[in-house]
Formats: C-alpha cells, structure tokens, sequence
C-alpha cells in the first residue's frame, strides 16, 4: 500500500507559500493526515485520473479538492471542466480557493460544477481561519450518496 491508498484532500496549489498556509491550517483541525499536495493542473489530472507518475495508484477518488484557478501547464477550469465532465469524479466536491474576483471565472466555474467559490482573504489570520472551516465542513459534516463513499 503506497502513500496514496487513502487520499481524502487534494491541494492543487502552484504558490508553495499558499499551499504551506492551507496545509497549516487543515493540520491544525487533524485534517492534513491524508492530503496530497500537486503543483499545477497536469499533475493534478494524472493523480485523479492514475495516469503517468500515479499509474500504480489505486483508483480511489479523493473526499475534497481544493483548487486554485491560476495553474501553470492545464489551468483550474479545464481541471474543474474535467472532473465535471467524467462519471467517475463528478459527485467529488470541488472547491475553488482562488485569488480571482473576476466574474467570469466565478461564472464559469459555477456553470461547470464547482461546489464553492472562495476567493482567498490576504490577512494571515483570516486565511487559515478560512481554511479550516472549509476543511471541517467538507471532509466532515458533508454527506455523499453511498455510492460516491464507495468510491473513495
């Protein structure tokens, strides 16, 4: 069993100072333990999908993505159109955690699926206190049909 066998977060996040800033705060709620980190939208697409580097991967679909938009090689809304568009990751919730305030991405994003939108807050503090909440929420308090856990 690799690293990967119980994935239940995956941050794709490019700004390794906003990845440490996520990661920080989903460790203070107990929430990093099974989290992956990925650097932009290709890695992100062959984790998801067990293609290239993660072949050997079993094919389980995180509990949450957190998803930055401004990503370098396949950008957050050919990700998010992606995961929307296949049977088997459509049901995973996806959370954009963007620093995009610009309409159409929000538009755009909500047209395809995302479950949230937020726009990450500049104040330390306030970032990590976001953070958490989304992690809490999403990892724990949000039900998926039976189907989509077994997925998982």
């Amino acid at each position: 069993m690799n690293g990967f066998e119980q994935v239940e977060i995956l941050l794709v996040e490019d700004n390794p100072t906003d990845a440490e800033l996520t990661m920080r705060a989903l460790r203070k709620k107990n929430l990093a333990n099974n989290l992956v980190w990925v650097t932009d939208g290709a890695e992100a697409l062959e984790f998801i999908h067990c293609k290239d580097r993660y072949e050997g991967r079993r094919n389980g679909t995180p509990k949450l993505i957190l998803l930055d938009l401004k990503l370098p090689k396949v950008g957050g809304i050919e990700v998010l159109r992606d995961l929307k568009a296949n049977a088997k990751t459509r049901a995973v919730p996806v959370v954009v955690l963007t620093s995009s305030q610009e309409e159409r991405d929000i538009v755009e994003s909500y047209q395809l699926g995302v479950n949230s939108y937020i726009v990450k807050p500049v104040d330390f503090g306030k970032f990590l206190d976001m953070v958490s909440e989304v992690g809490l929420y999403w990892s724990l308090m949000n039900k998926v049909p039976r189907e989509v856990a077994a997925k998982q």
